[in-house]
């Protein structure tokens, strides 16, 4: 029988991607991730992995990109738990943006995210506010 994160664990990693992005933090979000992670941010765009999940953290920094949660984050009895935000960004000689997301994570037993599915779509993405 595998062991699974406790909700408190992974309610706290959650955290912690938000505080680190916010803190301008990409190889600190990075190391929230399990080496074999897979992003599909939003779902139905090519997912990444590896390498590619560093660069994309290192994009999210240099984009000014600010997460603010709107719900309590969410557990689950199993591996997974969810986090409901916004998400404010500049994108490379755009104005500000932001998108109303949901991220389903799922975590390993050492409370790594080793999947993060980006639930959003056209119509969730428009001017930050001012």
């Amino acid at each position: 029988m595998s062991r699974v994160p406790t909700q408190a664990a992974m309610k706290a990693t959650l955290q912690a991607y938000v505080d680190r992005i916010n803190a301008g933090d990409a190889a600190g979000v990075t190391a929230l991730f399990a080496p074999d992670a897979v992003i599909e941010d939003p779902i139905g765009s090519t997912p990444h992995t590896g390498e590619a999940i560093a660069a994309w953290f290192a994009d999210t920094v240099a984009y000014q990109t600010r997460i603010t949660p709107v719900a309590p984050h969410r557990g689950s009895h199993g591996d997974e738990a969810l986090l409901v935000f916004d998400v404010e960004f500049t994108p490379p000689g755009g104005e500000r943006l932001r998108i109303r997301s949901a991220d389903a994570c799922r975590f390993d037993t050492a409370g790594r995210i080793t999947s993060l599915r980006a639930f959003w779509g056209p119509d969730d993405i428009g001017p930050a506010e001012s």
